[in-house]
């Protein structure tokens, strides 16, 4: 077995594997990149369970090389199991392993196709999401689905809870179904492309906050850019009109409002930074001003007095 995959979400579902007594011959994932504010150049969270469990690893740019796959193919791997890779597999590849190429998919698939399903389900609103264990396929995220377990998105969630408890499921599923599919005692169903949708790559402007939409659209943009990359506004300083701060929001609700400007400041304290949408308001709970820590609306008020101004 070969296992493929890069970040948390991934890592959590290699350690079901070892945990239940199924070690990979080979790991890959993504080649080792700068993080954080410091800009390090780090090892992803798989490769560092890897290192640690002694399991080689491999960290391909791309598959598309011929020499990549002659190596994944001197392993004879009966299956290769994919999660939150970040790299295209081509044919050439899935055709390597004996049994396919086995994916674990943070959706309900076919809802929410794609690079961000989590975001996106939040975003949408869901009630519900969940993980698919999918046969792979040249498409996106459109081969066969094995097995697919739900989960209830609780109230107000941000999307780092929800990536956690599905981390988690996925590699509960993965390990209870992985020998069945191995001997084919459960067959893949194929999706209802009738009903697909696609959850595209976030890009940091997604999550800019728009006081023209509504205050149920901006409460879900806080939950689900919650950690990465964080909902966000701008203000002018209050030393500078002309200079502006670029403030986090982590922690909000919707509440209601009376008539007033999208934008427009209408409280500001203990309670939270009560700021007028396109319909109701939001209340901000937590805030984050430019290079320092996360904050409760009070400490916030104390230091940036926003009342009575329009945001941008």
């Amino acid at each position: 077995m070969i296992f493929a995959g890069t970040p948390e979400f991934a890592r959590a579902s290699l350690s079901a594997l070892v945990d239940a007594g199924v070690t990979p011959v080979l790991v890959l994932t993504q080649p080792d990149r700068p993080s954080g504010r410091g800009k390090r150049i780090t090892a992803s969270p798989v490769k560092r369970y890897a290192e640690d469990h002694q399991i080689p690893v491999m960290q391909p740019t791309t598959l598309r090389d011929e020499k990549v796959a002659t190596e994944l193919k001197a392993y004879n791997p009966d299956i290769m199991i994919v999660a939150a890779y970040g790299l295209i597999l081509p044919q050439t590849v899935l055709d390597i392993p004996a049994r396919g190429c086995l994916n674990i998919h943070a959706s309900l698939l076919p809802r929410w196709r794609g690079a961000a399903p989590i975001q996106a389900a939040i975003l949408a609103g869901d009630k519900t999401t969940g993980i698919s264990l999918m046969s792979m396929t040249a498409g996106l995220d459109c081969g066969p689905v094995y097995r697919a377990e739900a989960l209830t998105i609780n109230d107000d969630e941000p999307a780092g809870s929800l990536h956690d408890r599905l981390a988690k499921l996925g590699g509960d599923l993965l390990v209870a179904n992985l020998q069945d599919v191995l001997e084919d005692r459960i067959a893949p169903v194929p999706q209802d492309e009738a009903a697909a949708c696609y959850a595209g790559k976030i890009k940091k402007q997604d999550a800019e906050l728009d006081w023209s939409r509504s205050a149920l659209e901006l409460q879900r943009q806080v939950q689900a850019y919650n950690p990465v990359p964080g909902a966000f506004f701008f203000v002018s300083a209050d030393d500078d009109r002309e200079a502006t701060l670029r403030i986090k929001c982590w922690r909000s609700k919707q509440v209601t409002r009376g008539d007033a400007k999208p934008g427009t400041v209408l409280a500001s304290g203990p309670d939270g930074v009560v700021v007028a949408c396109g319909s109701d308001a939001l209340c901000l709970l937590e805030l984050q001003l430019p290079g320092k820590r996360r904050i409760a609306a009070r400490q916030f008020s104390e230091q940036l007095d926003l009342v009575g101004r329009v945001l941008p």
